[in-house]
Formats: structure tokens, sequence, C-alpha cells
């Protein structure tokens, strides 16, 4: 069993067995489905600590419960019954691009994919707050999902919380459905937390009690998880909303081993999508030597305030060979991507240029 955040590989070791059994467990998006505005249920990208639990939808409860004036217990028709919101949310596994650090930290081997966009649909969070009562000492919100299991040589279930500032704002929602449909066991079913702008692991799924808290939750996942630090010993920062970041489309066709991209040669439409957690994309840049020259792409209008902007570029290779493709992302804040990669213990916010190797052949 670890006790350490994430244990770094040697620089020798591939992946290990404990990395092959998270990538058979979890998977990520395929960057052709960046095509889509809405991603499709069966690609968008899975990240399950425990195990999937199984939920009786006929008696579960959500329990709103601690640093409340009344508590409520809401059966899944309770939350059904009560106004209904659709919104298309971006969403970003905090360990995205985990898998191209250097050295890398061992946990679910994440390259670009663990990224998608769904159309959420649910109940706000906040009226049902308001209607429960925060009492004026109330500090956080802790959400707690079914799934259980031992991290860092605990047993636990899957906890996050939330300061009341970041809980009680107008877009959360308590989702039971993706896309038009019940959420499926994978994604949380009967009930998830969607926390727009922020990476994945606050997004709690199989959600059964929310607990007003007067003081700091010190829960693993809240202290020892999900922060950025160069060592164990450090407290570090914790990890909030997605930094900046656009994908691209993976021109022409793969290789079937290596997924190196063979085009023709010739003018060549490149797309993708751009998202930023801290304010809205204004600008997506893309290279095809590696990003040592950058041109402007055309950036589009994203399907809403929470979701990734489309952008395109047309890009023409002078002559055929070997090619470097990037793009890059800056938001409204002036915050840019990297070309090199950000390190920290636990493989986070990996936001760095993807890099795409093109053969162009006449």
């Amino acid at each position: 069993m670890r006790d350490a955040e994430a244990p770094i590989a040697p620089p020798e070791e591939l992946i290990t067995r404990e990395e092959l059994q998270l990538a058979a467990r979890n998977h990520g998006m395929p960057l052709e489905a960046l095509r889509y505005d809405i991603t499709p249920v069966g690609l968008h990208y899975l990240l399950i600590h425990y195990d999937i639990p199984f939920v009786d939808p006929d008696t579960w409860k959500l329990t709103i419960t601690g640093r409340v004036r009344r508590e409520l217990a809401l059966s899944l028709e309770d939350v059904r019954t009560r106004p209904a919101t659709t919104v298309p949310v971006t969403m970003e596994c905090a360990g995205n691009g985990r898998a191209s650090l250097a050295p890398r930290p061992i946990s679910q081997p994440w390259l670009l994919e663990a990224v998608s966009t769904a159309e959420w649909t649910g109940t706000l969070l906040r009226p049902i707050l308001d209607e429960a009562g925060l009492e004026e000492d109330a500090l956080e919100v802790v959400f707690a999902g079914a799934d259980r299991g031992v991290d860092g040589g605990q047993e636990q279930d899957y906890e996050r919380s939330l300061p009341v500032e970041e809980a009680t704002r107008d877009d959360l929602l308590l989702a039971y459905e993706i896309n038009g449909q019940p959420l499926p066991p994978q994604h949380g079913f009967p009930l998830r937390l969607i926390v727009p702008r922020w990476y994945g692991m606050a997004q709690v799924k199989w959600l059964r009690t929310i607990t007003a808290v007067a003081e700091p939750f010190g829960g693993y996942q809240n202290v020892q998880r999900y922060r950025l630090r160069q060592e164990e010993s450090e407290l570090g920062e914790p990890l909030t909303r997605m930094a900046p970041r656009a994908l691209m489309v993976p021109p022409g066709i793969p290789e079937y081993l290596s997924r190196t991209r063979v085009a023709p040669f010739g003018p060549c439409r490149l797309e993708g999508r751009a998202w930023s957690g801290g304010a809205p994309i204004v600008r997506v840049e893309v290279s095809a030597d590696g990003g040592n020259t950058w041109g402007d792409a055309d950036v589009g209008a994203p399907p809403a305030v929470t979701a990734w902007h489309p952008w395109s570029f047309r890009w023409e290779p002078k002559e055929p060979g070997a090619y470097v493709l990037c793009c890059r992302a800056t938001d409204a804040l002036g915050d840019t991507q990297p070309l090199q990669p950000p390190w920290n213990l636990g493989g986070y916010a990996n936001n760095a240029v993807q890099r795409i190797a093109v053969s162009v052949i006449a």
C-alpha cells in the first residue's frame, strides 16, 4: 500500500503495473472528439477513484446537514421535481498531462485526453442551501460520495469541500442527467455535483451528503491530494480552477502504434477547442515549427460561458517533411500556456502546449 501522494517513476521505467490497472479502469476522450461541441456520453473522459458503487434510487437520499438551521433529506424524486437547469460544462481532470512530466509521478497516466464537455441537467445547489439555511459561522461545505476506498493508508469516502463563497455561486448544479439521459453508473448515478470552471476532483459523484462546517475540512482529498507542491512535507497550494489550455484535433491519419500523424501535402485546416477556468479565452495561437513562431487562430464563441471555445487555423506547409504542430491559449486575465510543463509532486495542472508530430507527404 502506497502512503505517498504520488511516487516518482525512475527515468528508465515506462509504465508500472499499478498505472496500467488505473488506465484500464479509466479512459480519456479521443482527441478527434474535439470536433463535437458536446462530447457524446460514451466518449466523455472518466476518472473513478475507487469502485463504482451500486445505488438503489428508490431508497437513496441526499442529506443536507451540519451548520444549517434546517436539515433536509431529499429523495431523487424530490430533487427531480425542483426547477431544472441544463448547462454545457467543460470538465478537465487535474492530472491531465501528468504522463508527460519528467520525472513522472505514478498515478493515472493521462496524456492529454482527460477533458470533455457535456450538457448536465439538474437543479441548482444554491436554492437548496438557502432552504437549509447556512449558519453564519459556516465556513465550508463538504460533499461526500458513496464511493469508498483506501488512499494514503486511510480508509475513506470520497469527500471534497468548497468554501462557502464557492458553494453558493449561482451556477453549481446537482445533476441527474448527462446529454439528456439519466446519469450512467460510471458518471455518478443517481446524483452528482457539477462545479463549472473547477478541475474534475471537485465534481463529486454518487452524492449522498452535503455538510456545512465551521472550520476548514481536513479530509484526505482536500489536504493531501490535489495540492501543488514540490515536496511531500509541504502544505502546498490547493487546486481550484482550470488553467488555460488549447487542444488540437490531430490532422491527417495515424500510424497505428505510435499515433504519429501522416498528412498529404497542401492546405490543411487545423481545429480544436480552448478553455480556462479563470476567464474566457481571448486568443489561440498555432505553431508549425515546435513553438518557435506563432500565428493567430480564429476563435469562436463557446456553447456557454462554462464551456470550451472552438478555434480553427489554415495551415499551409511549405514543403513535404516533418513538422511539429503546437497550439496555446490565452485567457482574458492574460494567462498563457507555458512551453514547458510546470512540475509538481502530484503531476497536477500541467497545461504545457500540445505538440503533434506530423509527416507531410507529397
